[in-house]
């Protein structure tokens, strides 16, 4: 199975690369090395608002349980729940707006590592809290569950 990109299909050139680059299944059937999207992630979505309290420390916890992207191997969907805790300075995120950007990643081909760590940055840079956690626990395919955690500061 190849995944059609913007009418473009796999030639010929493209599958003896594939076959040469020894990356066939066990089954010996040609897969593509990555989904390609024409759909990007939309971090210019997000927005803060002033935090009425920046001299008290404490956390808000966000879940977000209908995460979906896919995977960039085999172009099969993947669910997660994402899950951010954060201890906002000046700004807190405005939570319509993270709703239309975690649904910005529903057809973008990405790995659950680079998703998460992707989720992290954005956030951090639109709100610059004091500190923040990102966790995506994505659900089990092929008998692996996989959680991701990644934290601003590297040590939260």
């Amino acid at each position: 199975m190849f995944v059609v990109v913007a009418g473009v299909t796999p030639d010929a050139t493209s599958m003896t690369q594939w076959q040469n680059e020894s990356i066939l299944s066990p089954l010996a059937i040609p897969r593509p090395v990555f989904y390609i999207t024409s759909v990007p992630i939309k971090p210019e979505i997000l927005e803060a608002f002033e935090n009425q309290y920046p001299g008290r420390d404490y956390v808000i916890s966000i879940s977000c349980p209908e995460f979906t992207c896919v995977c960039p191997r085999s172009g099969q969907p993947d669910f997660a729940v994402i899950k951010i805790d954060y201890v906002p300075d000046k700004k807190c995120l405005e939570l319509k707006a993270l709703k239309f950007y975690i649904q910005s990643f529903r057809d973008v081909g990405i790995f659950h590592e680079n998703a998460v760590n992707r989720i992290l940055e954005d956030l951090v840079k639109v709100c610059s809290p004091r500190k923040m956690t990102v966790v995506g626990d994505f659900n089990p395919r092929g008998n692996i569950h996989t959680v991701v955690t990644a934290s601003y500061p590297d040590k939260f």
